[in-house]
């Protein structure tokens, strides 16, 4: 019987074909997967250069090479970057205030009054040193060489082409200083003073420099309203020129009792607000948000908060109009004490009208101190104590069209006719109006 078993021999070689016929299989299958990962790489490669290359043609076909419609474009695009980070107004009121004051600007100058003083030298002296008592000395001065200095300042604003300036009367008040403006540019420049207002704290000054300025636009006075915005700005403190600050109108025709300098002053139908007014606004104006003048800031209250006041700039159109014709500001003088007759007093004293001016009596029928100023016009015209100025060349005179305010319509040199009661007549005498002095 035949031995099936195979021998160890037959084993080994079996073993050995199996591990050859096995490793014989492993290097194929790594062929092919070497053949396939070259294919991939390939083909990645081939997509990344066919990409760049696209791409590249698509930039130089496609792109715009500084062509003036791109350069427009991309300044547009830098533009509306910019006004990104510039400030937008929230509400329409805040865009007026800033178009006022913007506006504004370049008219508002600062006013500086500088004068030669003498320098101070300082020495020590000893008023016992004849009895030997040493180290008592009294500080004594003596003037030396002359400085100049500093001596105040204030605003104004310009109103007109050639620098004529329109500011307060006691900022320009001395008549040893030198005054010089400071324009919102930085230039200085030397400053005459042309006329001071007699009745009103109203200045106008005169910069001589060639150039052509921008006057600020007047506006009306007498079409405010109490609750009105407004909009002060000036040389705060003598330091911060063209400070803002706003409020309203809180009160119209308010008369006050000003103060500074040694000199006291009655200032009538004054415009208040509550626009921060400091020291050193003095001169400039008041706006409205239509950036229009309707004050000169004049003074402020130091016992309360935020009450300030302003001259309404009609009061100072007459000024600024007779300072461009003659160069000069003047009223009329009538040179007369008087009162103007109500239908209580035409009652009271039983006079045979109730209106016009009673020349030299008062509400109780006394005669006052003072009835014609002597070398007036109403002296040179023959009026006497007790004759009623019926009309102002053909205006009649009441409480409601006072004489006071018919007068700031004519000049000194005007020649009109009064129509006057004496003794219960009607008669009729020219006179030449005076000047009033200061």
């Amino acid at each position: 019987m035949d031995n099936l078993t195979p021998s160890p021999k037959e084993e080994f070689l079996e073993l050995t074909n199996r591990i050859r016929e096995s490793f014989r299989e492993t290097k194929n299958m790594i062929k092919i997967k070497k053949t396939r990962f070259l294919y991939f790489s390939l083909c990645i490669l081939f997509a990344v250069f066919f990409g760049a290359l696209g791409g590249a043609l698509s930039d130089y076909f496609l792109a715009c090479h500084s062509c003036e419609t791109c350069s427009v474009s991309q300044e547009q695009v830098s533009q509306d970057k910019t006004s990104e980070q510039q400030y937008v107004p929230q509400t329409t009121h805040e865009q007026k205030v800033i178009n006022a004051v913007n506006q504004a600007f370049p008219s508002v100058v600062s006013i500086v009054v500088t004068k030669d003083l003498p320098v101070l030298e300082e020495y020590y002296f000893n008023p016992f040193q004849d009895f030997f008592w040493e180290g008592f000395e009294i500080p004594q001065y003596i003037e030396g060489e002359t400085e100049e200095i500093e001596v105040g300042g204030g605003t104004g604003f310009i109103i007109s082409e050639d620098g004529l300036i329109l500011t307060n009367r006691h900022v320009v008040s001395d008549e040893d200083a030198e005054y010089t403006v400071l324009t919102n540019d930085e230039e200085k420049y030397p400053a005459t003073v042309l006329a001071k207002d007699p009745l009103n704290d109203l200045a106008v000054i005169k910069i001589e420099t060639g150039r052509k300025f921008t006057p600020l636009p007047l506006g009306d006075s007498d079409s405010l309203q109490e609750g009105q915005t407004v909009i002060a700005i000036g040389n705060a403190l003598g330091e911060f020129k063209n400070t803002v600050s706003t409020g309203v109108i809180s009160g119209l025709e308010r008369d006050i009792i000003a103060s500074g300098g040694g000199k006291t002053e009655l200032l009538e139908d004054l415009i208040q607000t509550d626009a921060a007014i400091n020291e050193g606004n003095s001169g400039g104006p008041l706006l409205n948000l239509a950036g229009e003048v309707i004050g000169v800031n004049v003074a402020m209250s130091e016992e309360a908060e935020n009450i300030g006041f302003a001259i309404p700039i009609n009061d100072a159109k007459r000024g600024i109009k007779q300072v461009e014709e003659k160069g000069e500001i003047a009223y009329p003088f009538l040179g007369i004490y008087y009162i103007i007759i109500t239908p209580e007093i035409k009652e009271n004293l039983d006079l045979p009208v109730g209106y016009g001016a009673l020349i030299g009596m008062d509400e109780k029928g006394e005669e006052t101190e003072g009835a014609v100023v002597s070398g007036s016009a109403a002296e040179e015209a023959g009026l006497k104590r007790g004759d009623i100025i019926l009309e102002f060349d053909g205006s009649q005179v009441s409480r409601e069209n006072p004489l006071s305010e018919i007068l700031m319509d004519y000049n000194p040199g005007d020649i009109v006719v009064l129509k006057i009661m004496r003794d219960g007549k009607e008669e009729t005498l020219p006179i030449t109006l005076g000047k009033r002095e200061d």
